[in-house]
């Protein structure tokens, strides 16, 4: 019998999968035993979504973008006739894995094993993990493995914290283990807070018992006895995944009292968080899921020794989790086959921006810029010219076209200036003002500073004026010295990791694109004609048709002109909102 499989991740949902679930639910009921239905999160193809599977044995088909018509069609002729929708199917997997589809190179180019379950199995059924070869990890070490064992094995693999420092994990749990305490607790930072970042999210809705296990794996390598999960509440479909998780996961004695009958015990509560960027640094993230205000602590003490409620706290993000159990179950070695020297196994990208192929892909460390954006996300819309990608979120930085070939991992992305952050990648095109990156990006983590540092506190905010100014041609040849220099004390001076890492997107753009700033200062122009207190909205006479529609859409009615004659704008009256532009069907209007 045929099985259709809607993904019903976040994003799926917010193109219409939910009506199409509910259609071939429809189609089910009115030919009751023709299909068997279900749903699984989201596979990586975001830009597809919603995404439909048809699995028959081995046989895989996802057809893309269904619609509740489409839906029809694919009953009518795969599901009941057996012909398959060719100009439909995004990816065709057969017998060995093999793909074919419009969609071949962006899955084939990958190496998942963070996202293996994601996509092809109902999230929310243990049993289907089971049947994954999921929490046969947790049997291995708590009937073949010592603690010790355990951190041996995570540091022999190489693995490293994947929400941004890049620490070595087994180094890290090695900490929490050597201090004696008969409380110990493991946290799980999901307060995935970067702009255009959403692996974290996916994860827990695709995948959340990998976490979990991950988590117990932690556990019992360190000593502790309880968990948290901090998740941001404004990610209600993974906390809601996550809940069926881990009561699925107690019932079955994978988490709670003597679990398994081993005698270890551990059991996870979930924390939901108020969305405060600052709540990303492990010690304000204590400090929330204390019931205090988010504020980053000083250290040492580090929170291995005295973290959540002053004792011994191991912190991992889900990324970081979630390769645990693989690396238990195939072994050291076979993780650190993929990746670089120093940065080992593979890491789960986000790309969002200007991209074509916007969506999830995890790839070996040290796959280089130009593939994840080029091959894996299939260029720049429009056609238009690569000019940077943006990493590492507000604390990261942009990094030029021109450095494309720059390995992705812990030694090569901050020495361009950037970090890699949890994985974010932003891709911009050359209608990007770098200028007006570089203030969005601060102005966020000026609101997000919690206030602690008066470096932080009040430098970010000097930052964010100067280049507010010089966005709106107000700026003064000596503005872009002051930037470097508040931005390098700022960095100097912050206690935790938002301050430090602030004037990143500032920095960086002025090393790579000083020329814009002094465009901005010196021609009050913008060379990529984004911030539209520096540039003029006109009117091509020889594409005019004298239509009338931007005169009828222009709020301040600064544009005149009798029908089927030019049109002009006068630009003392225009407020350059642009609706002349976008009610255009000629492409009459432009800005200079």
């Amino acid at each position: 019998m045929k099985k259709v499989i809607v993904g019903m991740g976040t994003c799926g949902l917010s193109a219409g999968a939910r009506q199409t679930y509910e259609r071939f639910s429809e189609l089910l009921s009115e030919n009751p035993g023709v299909f068997e239905l279900a749903h699984t999160s989201c596979i990586g193809m975001c830009y597809r979504e919603p995404l439909v599977e048809i699995r028959e044995g081995e046989d895989r088909i996802l057809y893309g973008e269904v619609t509740p018509e489409l839906a029809d069609e694919i009953y009518q002729s795969h599901i009941a006739r057996g012909k398959i929708l060719e100009d439909h199917v995004a990816l065709h997997l057969g017998k060995g894995g093999a793909a074919k589809g419009s969609e071949s190179e962006f899955y084939s180019l990958q190496n998942k094993i963070v996202l293996r379950n994601c996509g092809t199995i109902d999230p929310e059924s243990i049993d289907e993990y089971e049947e994954k070869g999921g929490y046969r990890a947790i049997r291995k070490v708590l009937e073949e493995m010592e603690p010790a064992e355990i951190i041996g094995v995570i540091k022999e693999s190489g693995l490293r914290g994947r929400g941004g420092a890049g620490f070595p994990t087994g180094l890290k749990w090695s900490f929490a283990a050597g201090y004696d305490s008969e409380i110990k607790y493991v946290v799980c930072n999901a307060d995935e807070g970067d702009p255009g970042a959403f692996m974290d999210r996916s994860v827990l809705e695709g995948d959340p018992h990998s976490v979990l296990e991950g988590m117990v794996i932690c556990a019992r390598a360190i000593g502790a006895s309880s968990g948290y999960i901090y998740c941001r509440a404004e990610y209600p479909l993974a906390i809601h995944r996550l809940t069926i998780a881990i009561g699925d996961a107690r019932e079955k004695g994978y988490l709670g009292e003597n679990i398994l009958g081993s005698g270890f015990s551990f059991d996870i509560e979930i924390k939901q968080g108020a969305g405060a960027f600052v709540c990303g640094e492990e010690t304000a993230l204590f400090a929330s899921i204390e019931g205090q205000r988010g504020m980053p602590r000083i250290r040492p003490p580090f929170p291995a020794e005295k973290g959540l409620w002053g004792k011994p706290t191991n912190n991992n993000n889900v990324e970081t989790y979630a390769n645990v159990p693989w690396i238990i179950t195939n072994g050291a070695d076979a993780y650190s086959a993929f990746g670089t020297e120093k940065s080992r196994g593979t890491k789960v990208f986000a790309l969002a921006g200007k991209v074509v192929h916007g969506g999830l892909a995890e790839v070996p460390m040290g796959t280089s810029i130009h593939d994840l954006v080029f091959k894996i996300g299939g260029g720049i819309k429009e056609g238009r010219e690569f000019k940077a990608v943006q990493m590492g979120g507000p604390s990261g930085g942009c990094i030029p076209a021109h450095l494309d070939h720059t390995p992705v991992d812990f030694e090569s992305i901050p020495a361009t200036g950037a970090i890699m952050g949890s994985g974010g990648m932003v891709v911009l095109d050359d209608k990007t003002c770098m200028v007006e990156i570089a203030r969005f990006f601060l102005e966020f983590t000026q609101e997000e500073s919690c206030g602690k540092c008066t470096f932080c506190r009040i430098g970010t905010l000097r930052m964010l004026e100067i280049l507010t100014k010089i966005t709106k041609g107000e700026g003064e040849p000596e503005d872009i010295e002051k930037l470097l220099v508040l931005g390098e004390q700022i960095k100097e001076s912050s206690l935790c990791g938002l301050g430090q890492t602030a004037p990143n997107p500032v920095l960086s753009t002025i090393r790579y694109y000083r020329d814009e700033y002094e465009a901005h200062i010196n021609d009050k122009k913008c060379p990529a004609g984004s911030c539209s207190a520096l540039v003029d909205f006109l009117i091509d006479p020889e594409k005019c048709t004298g239509c009338t529609i931007c005169a009828k859409n222009c709020p301040v009615d600064a544009i005149t002109g009798k029908a089927k004659e030019v049109h002009v704008i006068d630009g003392s009256i225009c407020v350059k909102c642009g609706k002349c532009i976008t009610s255009c069907n000629f492409d009459a209007v432009y800005k200079k």
